[in-house]
């Protein structure tokens, strides 16, 4: 059955993500993405790849059946991804989970839902990740590493084995994390770093070797 599909907000991953949709259904046709919302007036009747911002979040009203893909988050805001996708007020069950068809995916591996992998995605053996995931383009997930929910991990970032990224983090792109390594609830992991030493929650750390710099603002 072709499932509706809304998609939220109207930014880079949205959009990003409906590329992955696209792809999925010329193998199949799985989704049928019946248009993005977003609270920004400025942005509405806006398109992507012929698909339209129908308007604010009031829009999920007129679609009961449809399923939902919320993947607000970037460095700025990150902090509020968890605020920003209740304010939905959907229920868990009608998210979606979007996997690009170029990504490679253990079979024992767990994505959560209201997650999207991109393309080239690689998520190798027992790796866990999380509810209200991103992962972006052309990133590996080594061995039973874990992402936690809420969690942004941006493009051509190699994570090794046995990591553990709490909730509510933010993965520049880039970055390298070496194997055994914990990232704590609410960090972020600052573009092209390398991560040899634990990175302590609420933190923004980055370099080579990735240091702290700051408290994030929370």
């Amino acid at each position: 059955m072709v499932k509706k599909l809304i998609l939220f907000p109207f930014g880079g991953n949205a959009r990003e993500s409906l590329l992955s949709v696209l792809a999925l259904n010329k193998l199949k046709k799985q989704w049928d993405p019946v248009g993005f919302v977003d609270d920004d007036r400025l942005k509405w009747g806006k398109e992507c790849c012929g698909i339209k911002v129908l308007g604010d979040k009031g829009v999920l009203k007129k679609y009961p059946d449809a399923w939902i893909l919320a993947v607000p988050g970037n460095p700025d805001n990150y902090p509020e991804r968890k605020s920003i996708i209740d304010s939905l007020g959907v229920e868990n069950s009608r998210f979606a989970t979007i996997i690009h068809p170029s990504a490679v995916i253990s079979p024992d591996a767990r994505i959560g839902y209201d997650t999207t992998i991109m393309p080239n995605v690689v998520i190798t053996c027992g790796a866990r990740i999380g509810n209200h995931c991103i992962i972006l383009p052309n990133t590996s997930i080594l061995h039973d590493s874990k992402i936690g929910d809420y969690s942004c991990v941006g493009s051509n970032v190699s994570i090794s084995a046995r990591v553990n990224i709490a909730s509510a983090s933010y993965i520049g792109s880039g970055t390298k994390i070496k194997g055994d390594i914990r990232i704590g609830e609410g960090a972020l992991v600052g573009l092209g770093s390398n991560v040899i030493f634990d990175i302590e929650k609420g933190t923004v750390a980055a370099g080579n070797p990735a240091k702290t710099i700051r408290k994030t603002k929370k």
